[in-house]
């Protein structure tokens, strides 16, 4: 009697279950916040331009700075033109062939350091010591080794990325916990699987700031390159548009290379988000 009554006792104080087990591990949907957070991010542009209009309207700026509807005039006439399409079009080029030398060669260096002992004590202090040279005071040099044609704009865009671009590689596969090492030895991973499968995903995340770091030093690049001896591109609409006064145009131009350099840092966020579903880390209250 004393045991039907424990039994039962221990039932009714046990929390009541509702619902299958796959109902009641589902996921909740997103929330009013994730809803919003498109919209919320755009928040801090709107205030920018319309703080940008306020103070060219109030003369706040300088009499000479334009407004922002000013600006897209100017950037209506230019597509109008064909203008705009034909600069950015090089612009874009230069920066693409740039960009594809200097993060492979960043990339293949920081996984070499990273995963060879050897490789690092051989790659890691020149790395350090041309890291400390500022790249963009380069241009002279490579006007003289390459002249001032279209190799020496992309060798100044390509010898910036790879340097934070190898530091965070070897500081992320360096970073990855060794005890995950060595459980995958002891399960008979090889060395090849060990790499892709434990290495390599936990230094994603290193990896990928890395990336933006290094895509944003590569347009930085861009603008500095495309100031010299150059007949095409965005940088020489802006200085045409300097010689003729033409303050509206330059401000298309900075809007662009702004433009830009967000469009890839969102690129690079929405390879971060796709790549690292797994990881659960803070997103912040």
């Amino acid at each position: 009697m004393s045991s039907s009554v424990l039994v039962r006792t221990d039932v009714a104080s046990a929390p009541a279950v509702t619902g299958t087990g796959p109902e009641r591990h589902r996921p909740p949907g997103p929330g009013w916040r994730q809803r919003v957070a498109p919209l919320r991010r755009l928040t801090g542009l709107v205030a920018v331009f319309l703080l940008w209009q306020v103070g060219a309207s109030a003369g706040w700026l300088g009499s000479t700075t334009p407004s922002p509807a000013e600006v897209v005039n100017a950037a209506g006439e230019l597509i109008g033109s064909g203008e705009l399409q034909h600069h950015l079009g090089v612009s874009l080029a230069r920066v693409a062939k740039g960009l594809a030398i200097g993060l492979a060669v960043g990339l293949v260096l920081g996984l070499a350091a990273g995963l060879l002992r050897l490789a690092e004590d051989v790659i890691d202090a020149p790395i350090q010591s041309l890291r400390m040279l500022p790249h963009l005071a380069l241009v002279p040099v490579f006007i003289i080794w390459f002249g001032i044609g279209e190799t020496s704009k992309i060798a100044l865009i390509a010898i910036g990325p790879i340097f934070p671009l190898y530091l965070n590689v070897l500081h992320g596969i360096r970073g990855v916990d060794e005890r995950l090492v060595e459980s995958a030895r002891s399960c008979g991973v090889t060395r090849l699987g060990l790499i892709l499968r434990v290495i390599l995903p936990g230094a994603l995340p290193q990896i990928l700031v890395g990336l933006r770091q290094a895509l944003g030093i590569g347009w930085l690049s861009l603008v500095v390159a495309e100031q010299t001896a150059t007949t095409a591109g965005v940088g020489f609409l802006m200085n045409d548009a300097r010689e003729f006064l033409r303050t509206d145009v330059i401000f298309v131009v900075l809007v662009i290379y702004a433009l830009l350099g967000l469009f890839t840092d969102l690129f690079v966020r929405l390879i971060e988000r796709r790549a690292l579903a797994w990881r659960r880390g803070f997103t912040g209250e």
